[in-house]
């Protein structure tokens, strides 16, 4: 389907998951552009003991994703950059024309605590291109080709990108999208969450979702809706492990109109991120302001 990837690598488990799932993403001509960062400050000695020249760093970490992209059937190429992950990352994609970017990510679904590692949150927020994250667990399902994909939507021009890259997967992959509309009590505060208020905004979800499908299934794409009730992260990862999803995709905060990072620690994309029992694509509306289910 993606034509030029980019998986930064250093050698660990969820690493080697995103490359492994990469490569599944990849299309006949595909290539895989393998990235290591070397963080080191410092200048050094290049040379061994004996003054010869020594290993560039990552050179073995290289050495073994190339061999697993090859045996996946996708031409590689890679690269040692020396700097910040994050930066490298994203000045990489942008010089290379890359069209996805797949990280791995730490973390089993019941450690309340765990947060994204600061370079997956950082490429997910800056990226212009979409990013697929992979959590390197065994109740992480990494089923291709889809049969099922989630979109979760709210009506924002987020959640319409993500609906459109949706869309394409699920055309490329033959999968049925459901779309899903979270009705979050916890937005409304406890004073007004009386059963008249929650079946009013369950029908106004309900009615806006049913007109977006009804677009979507224009693409000729099986198209199925959801609405439910409660907290809107907690209820995505409920939904997509209960139906078996094989892929969400959701939209995610860029830069704000002022220039500003939006962080993403706190918001429902984030909490998926690192509680969604399968890979999340994520990919930002284009000179974005609005929300994206927040």
């Amino acid at each position: 389907m993606f034509d030029r990837l980019l998986v930064p690598t250093d050698g660990s488990g969820p690493a080697t998951a995103a490359l492994e799932f990469a490569a599944k993403f990849a299309s006949a001509s595909a290539t895989i552009h393998l990235l290591f960062v070397d963080e080191r400050t410092d200048d050094g000695d290049d040379t061994d003991g004996d003054h010869r020249p020594a290993a560039a760093p990552g050179d073995e970490i290289l050495a073994a994703a190339r061999e697993r992209a090859t045996a996946a059937g996708v031409s590689v190429v890679s690269d040692v950059q020396r700097g910040t992950p994050r930066e490298r990352i994203l000045e990489y994609a942008t010089t290379h024309d890359i069209e996805l970017i797949a990280m791995g990510s730490h973390g089993r679904r019941r450690v309340g605590r765990l947060a994204l590692g600061d370079e997956t949150q950082g490429v997910v927020r800056d990226a212009s291109v979409p990013v697929l994250v992979v959590r390197a667990s065994d109740d992480v399902r990494t089923v291709y080709p889809h049969e099922r994909i989630l979109v979760p939507t709210d009506g924002s021009e987020h959640a319409d990108a993500a609906l459109d890259l949706g869309l394409e997967v699920a055309a490329d992959t033959g999968a049925r999208l459901d779309l899903l509309s979270v009705v979050s009590v916890t937005r409304y505060g406890s004073d007004v969450e009386t059963d008249r208020l929650i079946d009013r905004l369950e029908e106004n979800a309900r009615a806006a979702l049913e007109k977006t499908a009804a677009n979507a299934a224009e693409t000729g794409v099986e198209i199925h809706t959801a609405v439910t009730v409660g907290t809107v992260h907690r209820e995505i990862a409920t939904y997509a492990e209960t139906e078996r999803m094989d892929l969400l995709v959701m939209g995610t905060h860029g830069r704000s109109g002022d220039g500003h990072a939006r962080e993403l620690p706190g918001s429902v994309t984030e909490r998926v991120l690192r509680t969604a029992p399968a890979p999340v694509l994520t990919v930002r509306a284009p000179e974005a302001n609005g929300s994206s289910l927040e």
